[in-house]
């Protein structure tokens, strides 16, 4: 199979999510209703094309920001989607939500679990002994939403522990050969998604552990061949080569579904193909359906399951009687997680990871004001071009906000939309009590 470039990657991704929104959406796609398509100018682009040569994300963010209003309505939702997703990638996790509150859980009326017959649990724990007898296990995320890699991140260590060898994610490129050795990604090492700092981390964190990385996407231009492509590219790389593996992948959306519908009836799900070729059922966990989007009202499922179940950690339910993991939809997936409200004090609060993060407040003094411009930390031993462990971006003079960083040694840069360096220092983040 032939390996796409990362632009290619991107473009494949990008096609696919937006099948999954047009299939999904169907007339509840966005919180908040949509003006009427006549007050737009009518005006058609395709902004993936014009932003895909733009040299960095910041000025790719800016150019979107200009050109979506432009567009009519009705031809807002991938370009919306855009927009969100470089935000995520530039760490406006809130902005991401606002700007793409796409909501594609549950469809159908899904009985919610009472409390008297569930009780949550941590999911990171409860899916490792899920995992147990398991030789697969997939877990997806909503590309704009970096809240739905919090868990993968959490699974690394106890899914290594188990015995799984192989990660593999959705967003690397085939082309980053030295990946492995040098043990952290770098801006060339796959699509866009990877750009966003906890992507990053996920696969450090897997280089770490002593995980084989793999690289699986397709390139292909129709969903079903994508499909097939990413099943064939994990069986080729992984247990083709060896048969005793035990994998744990990281996808977008429904490419984790064991059976066909949420990409269309005649679409067989990645999932559903790797089972084929390989003869291991997946534990598949779906973490994009019960999330916080955004303002929605108390009579929205996610609502009514949170207010129940207020948990404050990606969450599963498990059955007080049998000891059995909830899901609301048994024939794609295996376990549906929990994520708790985002909550806000400048950046969302899941940024801590579990407290294992700490925060160090950064002002738009280091952008001398040259502004928009982005604040990005990285370790120190790695390189100019290597994945952030946080970032953010200033709009204006005389603001403030908060990073997040685990306890080590960090340079932090500042860049403008040109890419030219504003400020650059050292920071330590000493341990607690340290």
């Amino acid at each position: 199979m032939k390996s796409g470039s990362v632009m290619d990657l991107w473009r494949s991704a990008a096609a696919c999510a937006l099948f999954l929104a047009m299939a999904l959406l169907a007339g509840r796609s966005m919180a908040t209703p949509p003006a009427s398509a006549t007050s737009q100018p009518d005006v058609s682009r395709d902004l993936f094309t014009e932003t895909a040569r733009i040299k960095n994300d910041l000025a790719r963010y800016l150019y979107l920001r200009e050109a979506i209003p432009q567009l009519q309505q009705r031809d807002r939702l991938i370009d919306q989607q855009l927009l969100a997703t470089v935000e995520d990638e530039l760490g406006l996790y809130n902005e991401a939500m606002n700007d793409f509150p796409f909501d594609n859980r549950v469809q159908t009326p899904v009985p919610l679990p009472p409390p008297t017959d569930w009780q949550s649990a941590d999911a990171a724990g409860e899916i490792a002994k899920l995992a147990a007898n398991r030789r697969i296990v997939m877990v997806n995320e909503a590309h704009h939403d970096a809240h739905t890699r919090e868990l993968t991140l959490a699974l690394l260590p106890l899914l290594r522990a188990e015995g799984f060898n192989y990660f593999a994610a959705e967003a690397l490129s085939h082309t980053d050969t030295e990946l492995m050795k040098r043990g952290y990604p770098i801006s060339t090492s796959g699509s866009e998604y990877l750009h966003e700092p906890l992507y990053g981390e996920i696969i450090r964190e897997a280089i770490r552990l002593g995980f084989v990385v793999v690289a699986y996407d397709s390139d292909a231009e129709k969903l079903a061949d994508r499909e097939m492509g990413q099943a064939n590219q994990l069986y080729l790389k992984v247990f083709a080569k060896d048969p005793k593996a035990r994998l744990f992948v990281h996808a977008g959306y429904a490419h984790i579904d064991k059976a066909a519908g949420n990409l269309g009836d005649d679409v067989k799900p990645m999932a559903m193909q790797l089972k084929q070729l390989s003869g291991f059922d997946p534990l598949s966990i779906d973490q994009t359906r019960w999330r916080d989007i955004g303002p929605m009202p108390n009579t929205d499922p996610y609502n009514q399951l949170i207010a129940q179940f207020p948990v404050d950690r990606p969450s599963v339910l498990i059955n007080r009687q049998n000891g059995s993991v909830w899901t609301s939809d048994p024939a794609r997936h295996d376990v549906d997680v929990i994520l708790p409200k985002a909550g806000h004090q400048r950046r969302p609060h899941w940024l801590s990871l579990g407290d294992t993060r700490e925060t160090r407040v950064v002002t738009s003094d280091i952008c001398a004001r040259q502004l928009p411009c982005v604040v990005e930390a990285r370790y120190t031993q790695e390189s100019d071009d290597a994945i952030p462990v946080d970032r953010y971006v200033f709009l204006t003079d005389n603001s403030m906000n908060t990073l997040y960083l685990k306890p080590g040694q960090y340079t932090l840069r500042a860049w403008d939309r040109e890419g030219r360096t504003t400020g650059k220092r050292n920071l330590t983040v000493d341990k607690p009590g340290s």
